[in-house]
């Protein structure tokens, strides 16, 4: 059975740019023997293949076999490594530090003390400009091993010096340590919790969040220490739908690195997820002339050398960026030209589906299927929200919940009355899975029940109960959720006042932006 992206050599070997296949063939063929080439024939044949099949490959390469092209692949995937290590060592900090540290463990091991401190020396030097403290830690521990052991003729005040960094790098990371992990135990805690929706859970998290904090809290002053505790604090806001709080970390997040520019370079991905952040508390917020700063500043980032470096770099600026495009047809009510974005966003999904997971590709059709609805094409919004409905259940259930209701409603506004009976049930299976409902999310699921099954002419006069008894929690933070998935209070206003959604959210976004 092939599987297009299953096998992991196949994956490495189909992430590679031309010029590092181009380097692997020149580093693997510096060794000609027998099996370097039977790894570059291999090597060949997978880059070849559009998705892994072993059938294929066998019939590519006739003499192989199960157990030898085990072997083989193992063999392969490390020189693989190999190669990219070569290559990437001078784009890297890590691996340049790492370089050196195993340099220094060489010389040492066969006795070449004083040359090894030497790049002891040179290395540390790296690691603090940079701020790898962890690394820090490695080199200094060497030294100390080092001036411990032998004779060396340094100086009693460079052994006090070395003993007194060696506290303060512990004491860093530690703090470090602490609020890396706060921020993805705050992470945790949002999977299995969700936003907090009333008081008592939000003292729990504020209890959580607070027992977590690391008690030295006014040292924090280190890039990292400062980053992690930003993080944390967007996510504490984010997980309260406190997203006033949310944006001035997310602010915060950004800033740091405008202050100390070297680190855009050095944790890159860290500056990619922290404009991601911004742009969503921008949306959240409705900031909408922030947001399209922000997203203009993204954009062009994204052009830049740095952005385009790593696949990983290359992947998360395209996906944040195109979702953020949505968002901004999505809460500007410009749903029929955010349309137009769907071509080449599909284009780019297709070209890194290597690197984008399930989820991500689902949160896509839903934004896409969005689009489609607020531009009134009810029938491309059925297709996206059948990718969906007939895609993996196990998988936030909430999204399925809205995506079967917003489903539902484009079959209402189709006019195919003789489904929604069955429709509203499949709805009302999925709402009961969701823990913990809004109010708003209770009243949707009270109207459904109740309301679909009654002749289409007696739907107005519910909807319009609907709308007084919802609209006054738009402003009420514990229902953020339920309008971040669903703005359902546009859609009632739309069919009460027999206006088009896209109208109703487009004239709210052009009376807020004369404010």
């Amino acid at each position: 059975m092939s599987t297009r992206f299953s096998d992991a050599l196949f994956q490495l070997v189909k992430s590679l740019e031309k010029a590092e296949k181009r380097h692997f063939k020149i580093y693997i063929k510096r060794s000609s023997d027998k099996e370097d080439l039977k790894v570059v024939q291999l090597f060949d044949a997978l880059d070849s293949m559009d998705e892994y099949d072993e059938k294929v490959l066998f019939r590519k390469i006739s003499s192989l076999n199960k157990s030898k092209l085990a072997n083989l692949k193992t063999h392969l995937y490390k020189e693989l490594l190999a190669s990219l290590r070569l290559l990437k060592s001078k784009d890297s900090i890590d691996l340049q530090l790492s370089e050196h540290l195993d340099n220094a463990r060489l010389l040492y091991n066969k006795g070449l003390k004083l040359q090894s401190l030497k790049i002891l020396d040179k290395a540390k030097e790296l690691a603090q400009t940079n701020q790898k403290f962890n690394t820090l830690v490695q080199l200094i521990s060497l030294e100390k091993k080092i001036e411990t052991l032998h004779i060396t003729r340094s100086s009693p005040e460079k052994t006090q010096m070395l003993a007194q960094e060696s506290m303060d790098v512990s004491r860093h990371i530690e703090r470090v340590t602490r609020l890396s992990n706060l921020a993805l135990l705050l992470y945790r805690w949002y999977v299995i919790n969700g936003h907090t929706r009333n008081e008592n859970e939000e003292k729990d998290v504020n209890l959580f969040f607070k027992n977590y904090l690391p008690a030295d809290l006014n040292e924090v002053s280190g890039f990292y220490e400062q980053l992690y505790l930003y993080q944390s604090y967007c996510w504490y806001a984010f997980i309260r739908q406190d997203f006033l709080l949310n944006y001035q970390y997310a602010v915060k997040w950004v800033d740091l690195y405008t202050a100390q520019p070297l680190m855009i370079t050095i944790e890159t991905g860290h500056y990619i997820k922290g404009l991601h952040s911004l742009l969503n508390a921008h949306f959240a917020l409705r900031n909408f002339r922030g947001f399209d700063q922000a997203l203009e500043s993204f954009e062009a980032f994204a052009l830049t050398p740095l952005a385009n470096k790593h696949d990983n770099f290359r992947v998360h600026t395209s996906i944040y960026i195109n979702s953020a495009r949505i968002n901004g047809h999505l809460m500007k009510g410009t749903f029929t030209e955010g349309v137009k974005l769907v071509p080449e966003i599909e284009s780019n999904l297709a070209e890194y589906a290597l690197f984008v997971d399930p989820h991500r590709i689902m949160l896509f059709n839903y934004k896409i299927a969005s689009l489609f609805f607020g531009s009134r094409d009810f029938d491309s919004a059925i297709d996206y929200l059948h990718r969906i409905i007939h895609g993996p259940v196990d998988m936030r259930i909430d999204l399925q919940c809205y995506a079967r209701l917003v489903h539902l409603l484009s079959h209402y506004e189709l006019g195919n009355y003789d489904i929604l009976d069955s429709l509203s049930k499949s709805v009302h299976r999925f709402f009961a899975k969701m823990k913990n409902l809004t109010d708003v999310e209770r009243a949707i699921f009270d109207f459904l029940q109740h309301s679909f099954d009654h002749p289409p002419k007696e739907i107005r006069a519910r909807l319009e109960k609907f709308y007084d008894q919802i609209r006054h929690l738009e402003k009420s933070r514990y229902e953020t959720r339920s309008f971040a998935y669903l703005d359902i209070i546009s859609w009632v206003e739309s069919k009460v006042f027999n206006k088009t959604m896209e109208s109703v959210i487009n004239q709210k976004y052009m009376n807020s932006s004369r404010k």
